[in-house]
């Protein structure tokens, strides 16, 4: 099933969607699996190698890589088998902002970018070690920044996703947050999630 990929600035940073930063489909189903047997492209091997970059050498090696294609459906780029899915630096917002997640975190993305609640305690993990665009802290759907939306800057992180409104209770909700610790990214909406910074 192809899924259709909105365009937002950024997710988590590209998640925040994030992604998102890049964009996350609205439609929760894992990407159609495409041609087995085809090699890539040289473009197609360029964005495998971005998305790559998103999570540690052995999370990615045997992770799905898929992207938006030029009718901005989400297409395979190769397969997987760890139940992660890769995604690669989305051109069009300003950093580096490739992303990988777990199923869970997957399915929370397509909440997110579908303006729909996530499933209650699926708890789904995301990394961004490349960083992310940057992102309101407060507006899981700000495109841009301005004077009330509380813009942050993110480095190498994780995030955490999916869990149960009391786990974020243990974590700072500041609008404006320290991101060199762990904080939580739009506290108060059914997306809020803790964002690990990584060194």
């Amino acid at each position: 099933m192809s899924t259709p990929i909105p365009a937002l600035c950024s997710m988590v940073a590209a998640l925040s969607i994030l992604f998102t930063q890049a964009a996350i489909a609205a439609d929760t189903a894992m990407p159609a699996m495409g041609a087995k047997g085809a090699a890539p492209s040289a473009a197609d091997q360029k964005m495998i190698k971005s998305a790559m970059r998103a999570a540690p050498k052995k999370v990615s090696a045997a992770a799905t890589i898929v992207a938006a294609g030029a009718d901005g459906q989400m297409r395979t780029l190769r397969e997987g088998k760890n139940g992660f899915t890769c995604m690669p630096d989305n051109p069009a917002t300003p950093g580096p902002d490739p992303m990988c997640m777990d199923k869970a975190a997957w399915e929370w993305a397509g909440a997110w970018m579908g303006h729909k609640t996530p499933a209650s305690g699926m708890v789904g993990f995301m990394y961004m070690l490349s960083g992310g665009t940057d992102a309101s802290n407060t507006d899981p759907y700000a495109t841009k920044p301005d004077a009330g939306n509380h813009w942050v800057k993110t480095g190498a992180h994780v995030m955490i996703v999916g869990a149960e409104a009391g786990f974020y209770d243990m974590y700072p909700k500041s609008a404006d947050p320290d991101t060199s610790a762990p904080y939580v990214m739009w506290p108060g909406t059914p997306y809020q999630h803790l964002m690990i910074p990584v060194k």
